[in-house]
């Protein structure tokens, strides 16, 4: 199958980094599918800037994106899945927001429209997102030991997450403000989370956009993380995404198969309607991404690209012709 031009669509670089250590060579592979514009991921390292920049600076790909924290930072408290922008520590969570504005320095630079953000966590003494999937396969979500599990977690997520979001609006003010100051020309996209105590829900995402108001704020919706969070119980991802279209900065396309995410739509699943729900927030979405796992491979890409076009491109034209048949 011959790939297609993937026109306004961008592609992370979370496919392929493992595969290369040389930054040119995983660029051209993403290319190679017919993608002009990638992200560039939490992984990417300084040495596989050095050949991705030549690259930018000549024109030969387009950023669309970068994600916190960029580049690579190896320390994991300001790692993907850490307090990061909620510590209570006042020297972490400075420097949660320097790495932030690092990351949104590197965005303008490479004139990308977005930095995609983890904002931070309900820290818990186990592993608690762990334990409960563990539970979701072994037992199922309706048994007794996943009930009695998620609601001892939800008990204190819901206890301790307001203060961790006071702290998170406070970082992301101060970034916000920096970075408008600074004259970056970027939005802030807070990302739906995969872990049941990361922040934020889609309510919670709504909130601190909200008390924000006229920053260069929005959410980041991840689909495939809001749907395994539906399944584990944490919200109505479906139904409440659809009030949220015009706050969205950006999308992360990929879908969740039971519990495992980073899959191809349509594809992988199987079935070929459900995902039509989320069809609205793509594209309603600004910068759209494909955030798929390696074992996705170029023939599954391409299909589930075509499939996601075309129902894209037939629901506009229905609008369209519904938009004619008023007209007098």
């Amino acid at each position: 199958m011959i790939p297609t031009d993937k026109g306004v669509y961008s592609f992370s670089t979370c496919w392929n980094i493992k595969r290369h250590n040389e930054g040119r060579a995983m660029i051209e592979e993403i290319r190679s599918l017919g993608f002009s514009r990638v992200e560039l991921n939490y992984n990417v390292t300084k040495e596989l800037l050095e050949t991705i920049e030549p690259m930018i600076e000549q024109g030969e790909i387009g950023i669309s994106s970068v994600h916190n924290t960029f580049p690579h930072v190896p320390d994991p408290d300001y790692g993907t899945d850490s307090v990061l922008l909620g510590f209570e520590d006042e020297d972490r969570r400075r420097e949660a927001v320097r790495l932030l504005l690092r990351s949104a320095e590197y965005a303008h630079r490479y004139g990308a429209e977005a930095v995609v953000v983890h904002p931070g966590e309900v820290p818990f003494d186990t592993q608690v997102d762990h334990e409960l999937k563990k539970v979701y396969h072994e037992q199922g979500p309706d048994s007794p030991a996943y009930r009695r599990m998620w609601e001892e977690m939800l008990g204190r997520r819901e206890a301790l997450s307001g203060a961790y979001i006071r702290t998170i609006e406070r970082s992301l003010e101060e970034v916000c403000g920096e970075a408008v100051r600074r004259g970056y020309k970027v939005q802030f996209g807070i990302e739906t989370r995969s872990r049941c105590n990361q922040i934020p829900t889609l309510r919670e995402a709504d909130t601190i956009i909200g008390r924000l108001a006229g920053a260069p704020l929005g959410l980041w919706y991840d689909i495939g993380h809001g749907m395994m969070m539906e399944r584990m119980g944490l919200y109505a991802n479906a139904a409440e995404i659809q009030a949220m279209t015009g706050r969205i900065v950006g999308v992360h396309i990929h879908e969740t198969v039971g519990l495992a995410d980073h899959w191809c739509p349509y594809v992988h699943s199987g079935d070929t309607e459900f995902f039509d729900v989320f069809l609205p927030a793509i594209a309603a979405a600004p910068v759209k991404v494909y955030e798929l796992k390696a074992a996705c491979t170029p023939e599954d890409i391409e299909k589930s690209h075509r499939i996601l076009t075309g129902k894209l491109e037939a629901r506009a034209g229905a609008a369209r012709n519904a938009r004619e048949g008023m007209q007098p």
